[in-house]
């Protein structure tokens, strides 16, 4: 018998995170094993009218498919690779939305593409990305795996149990709570960041505060802005492991002087570390600036999806910033980094015009104690 919270999470994504109405056209694109939540999101579609289009795709092929293109073959591969991004993007344009299930048994299946095929497909996917973010509807969900249970050190049924409860929180009360945030930071011209190994100051003036609440990702709980694009300067680091191109990063050290990334130091990997960063002019500045608020998520498992949103974390996005908090800077990359400012982790403070707001991972204004309430 399947679990009945699937088609709560279904009825949510259709009609909290993509608004479909009735003869609504949307994509549903899912590995096998996410099969059980396709299922819900199909009998769902049925019954409000909506017409899903729906592909089914393995990680193992997809990295054999990767494989085939060389960057050294004189132009073919890129031409190719430019091609099928056309083909998403033609397809993407004739849809109300996206629903992107994900299903990681191996989230380090693409550690063998070379770090050059990974820039080349990433700046031939560049503008259906973009198209598809800022232009249309789209959730992404992550099915719990054995895989991801083993991450987070979880047994699979109580991983299966988080990852469901924690998508279906009261989002309401969040969009709530975090009206004061976003008044707040809509007013702030200076930020300051400091932790161990983190001495950040940034401008966010004039761009606009984004609460996530329910709606693209599930889980979601965030709230973003963006960097003024030049105005980064200082040190982070990163304490947080994070994947990009297959390869995990256990922790990066990154030094920014007026906004670009000058230096940038990894344990591991550090050639692939700043061939990501080389992808292209945008991929050393950042996009994105956000607090991450869900209280049912407190500690990292080396999952973004997740760790982004662990309450009383931030993170910093070397890449490509969003149309709803634009700074300018345009990327084939987003990389989300996450640190974590709890008392486990060293703490850390963050100041919004020399008020502290919040510390070791609490608000401390009384307008944003909601906030360390959620869930409670």
């Amino acid at each position: 018998m399947r679990d009945p919270r699937l088609n709560t999470l279904a009825r949510h994504i259709l009609t909290r995170s993509l608004r479909l109405g009735k003869g609504s056209r949307f994509l549903v694109s899912a590995p096998a094993l996410a099969t059980p939540l396709v299922r819900a999101i199909l009998e769902e579609a049925r019954v409000m009218g909506a017409f899903p289009v729906y592909e089914l795709h393995d990680e193992s092929l997809n990295r054999l498919r990767i494989e085939c293109y060389d960057p050294g073959d004189g132009g073919a591969s890129e031409a190719a690779l430019r091609k099928e991004g056309d083909w998403n993007l033609a397809r993407i344009r004739d849809l109300a939305g996206e629903v992107v299930i994900r299903a990681y048994e191996n989230d380090r299946e693409q550690a063998s593409v070379p770090p050059p095929v990974q820039q080349m497909r990433s700046r031939a996917f560049q503008e259906f990305k973009e198209f598809a973010i800022n232009q249309r509807l789209w959730v992404l969900f992550e099915y719990p795996t054995p895989g991801q249970a083993q991450k987070a050190g979880m047994p699979s049924e109580a991983f299966f149990d988080f990852v469901l409860d924690t998508c279906t929180l009261d989002y309401g009360a969040m969009a709530e709570a975090v009206a004061p945030l976003k008044a707040l930071m809509e007013k702030t011209d200076r930020v300051r960041i400091q932790g161990p190994g983190t001495d950040l100051a940034f401008s966010i003036r004039g761009i606009p505060a984004v609460p996530c609440c329910g709606e693209c990702n599930l889980p979601d709980g965030e709230i973003f802005t963006a960097p003024v694009r030049e105005s980064v300067s200082g040190t982070l680091r990163v304490n947080t492991p994070s994947n990009q191109w297959g390869v995990t990063f256990p922790e990066l050290a990154l030094t920014f002087r007026e906004g670009r990334i000058v230096a940038a130091d990894s344990s591991v990997a550090p050639d692939t570390l700043q061939q990501i960063l080389d992808t292209d002019e945008g991929a050393r500045y950042v996009g994105e600036f956000a607090l991450g608020l869900h209280p049912g998520i407190r500690k990292p498992m080396g999952n973004t999806l997740f760790d982004e949103k662990i309450g009383g974390s931030f993170h910093f996005t070397p890449g490509a910033c969003y149309d709803e908090a634009p700074n300018g800077n345009r990327s084939a990359i987003h990389w989300d980094l996450v640190m974590m400012q709890d008392a486990a982790h060293g703490g850390g403070s963050i100041f919004f015009d020399d008020i502290l707001v919040r510390e070791d991972g609490r608000f401390v204004l009384p307008e944003l104690d909601a906030l360390n309430r959620l869930g409670g």
